[in-house]
């Protein structure tokens, strides 16, 4: 079904480029989840399928060749022919490989009542990065204004980290936050709703042979480079139930976690990820002036390209195209830590290309 939107904007704006004092219309429709809506409508059509709903925390799984039997701290056990763990970013019961040092995107929001807008009235900013109230050395930790009229005198502010390691704090998002408004001359008169985010970008992929199946942060389906992961859900979730109820259909038990898992992460689409893992390097390595110049080639791209990109719908062909295309844009200063991140992480590429 598709998720109802409280509101959409027509024409995002970002703010990239020297300073980011270049503001760029992106001229692609942006929606705003109705959240309790998407809820509703999913409890509902669990209860018109017969789901039966329970509350409990699961401990530990354990498998046999007809069914799996999750265990519960409160001492009370569960069959099913399939286990789905949506349990988040650290999952409960999907197992996955110890990696490299995690990333994260941070970003500390406010959503309330202003003393005068704090970004074009009716507009949506996906990416303010005008940095002129940091000091020099604070800009080499860039973050951005990310923000939203949402009519009737309220507006939705948030200060974004976009990667790092490790994440940075939410205390410096929020002090920078209400420093950017200050200085524009804008205080806050009224908080309604105060958002804290902090998720983790690139971590390694579950082990797909596993009879657990993951979804969502457990199955490490946050995108890599730019931190999406709502649509790649709602777009994968009919698939990979129709995986589950064929397999399950023809009683194959044994065989459904492995259908489900390839499904979620096929051979196209963890070369694609690599890829998307090497960008998520290369952004590590830039500074804030840098980062600011790399959105402003990026943006420049043919509206399909960093839509796919960002999306993840483009092919890995098509990707490795538009990231080769960003890297001939590119001014010199962002094509140099591109290319050193190249040097130290050309396993990535190599994956993606065999």
């Amino acid at each position: 079904f598709p998720p109802d939107f409280t509101q959409r904007w027509s024409a995002p704006l970002v703010y990239v480029g020297p300073g980011g004092e270049r503001e760029v219309g992106l001229g692609r429709t942006y929606g705003r989840l109705d959240n309790a809506k998407l809820q509703t409508l999913t409890l509902e059509r669990c209860e018109r399928g017969g789901m039966r709903l329970l509350r409990g925390h699961a401990a530990e799984v354990a498998h046999a060749s007809t069914h799996s039997e999750i265990r519960c701290e409160d001492g009370s056990s569960h069959r099913a022919r399939l286990v789905v763990d949506a349990s988040g970013h650290f999952p409960v019961l999907v197992k996955r490989p110890k990696g490299q040092p995690v990333a994260f995107q941070a970003a500390y929001g406010v959503t309330g009542y202003f003393s005068s807008p704090p970004v074009p009235a009716g507009q949506m900013v996906l990416m303010d990065f005008r940095d002129a109230h940091l000091s020099v050395a604070e800009r080499k930790e860039p973050t951005f204004l990310y923000a939203m009229d949402l009519g009737g005198g309220r507006y939705f502010v948030e200060e974004t980290s976009l990667v790092r390691r490790p994440g940075m704090s939410l205390g410096v998002l929020q002090e920078r936050l209400y420093r950017r408004l200050a200085s524009r001359g804008v205080t806050i008169q009224e908080v309604t709703e105060v958002e804290r985010c902090l998720f983790p970008m690139g971590l390694p992929l579950p082990d797909l042979s596993q009879r657990v199946v993951g979804f969502g942060g457990a199955a490490s389906m946050v995108h890599p480079a730019s931190g999406y992961m709502m649509a790649s859900v709602l777009n994968t979730a009919p698939k990979l139930a129709g995986t589950v109820a064929e397999a399950l259909g023809r009683d194959d038990v044994a065989g459904v976690s492995n259908l489900a898992w390839n499904t979620l992460w096929s051979a196209p689409k963890v070369r694609q990820r690599s890829l998307y893992l090497f960008g998520l390097e290369a952004l590590l390595k830039l500074d804030g002036a840098q980062l600011q110049r790399f959105f402003a080639a990026f943006f420049e791209l043919p509206a399909p390209l960093w839509q796919g990109y960002l999306s993840g719908t483009l092919s890995v062909q098509e990707q490795a195209e538009t990231m080769a295309r960003l890297f001939a844009r590119a001014p010199g200063a962002v094509r140099f830590p591109l290319t050193r991140t190249a040097f130290g992480h050309g396993r990535l590429l190599a994956k993606a290309i065999t």
